[in-house]
């Protein structure tokens, strides 16, 4: 899992165990905001980085199988995406904007730890 983060370029800095949650990087917030308001930003199929590895750990958390977790936005994370967006009655085109992120980590906030949490 964490191999594949690394070939894919995503790891640029892990913070001290001590923090939560462990596995944070340096956050440059780079990309289009999702929200007017700002917060994360808009991803869609060909996304790379350190927030496709957010997403994917939050949908699969809550049962939507993105193919693993390499920070890549791919085929099965677009399946994944939109198979949340049907369920969540959200409008289904695959991009993670404002709505699908804030009902993504409404519906996630304590989950607690799974099988898929990065730690």
């Amino acid at each position: 899992m964490r191999n594949k983060a690394i070939v894919s370029g995503v790891w640029s800095f892990v913070e001290p165990a001590y923090l939560t949650p462990t596995w944070v990087h340096f956050d440059n917030r780079s990309g289009i905001p999702a929200c007017r308001t700002g917060g994360y930003p808009l991803l869609r199929n060909g996304s790379r980085g350190i927030y496709v590895l957010v997403l994917q750990d939050a949908l699969n958390t809550l049962g939507y199988r993105t193919g693993g977790l390499d920070g890549i936005f791919g085929p099965a994370t677009t399946n994944a995406v939109r198979a949340y967006q049907s369920y969540k009655r959200l409008g289904v085109d695959g991009i993670v904007g404002c709505n699908t992120w804030t009902a993504l980590m409404n519906d996630v906030v304590g989950k607690g730890r799974t099988s898929t949490t990065i730690d």
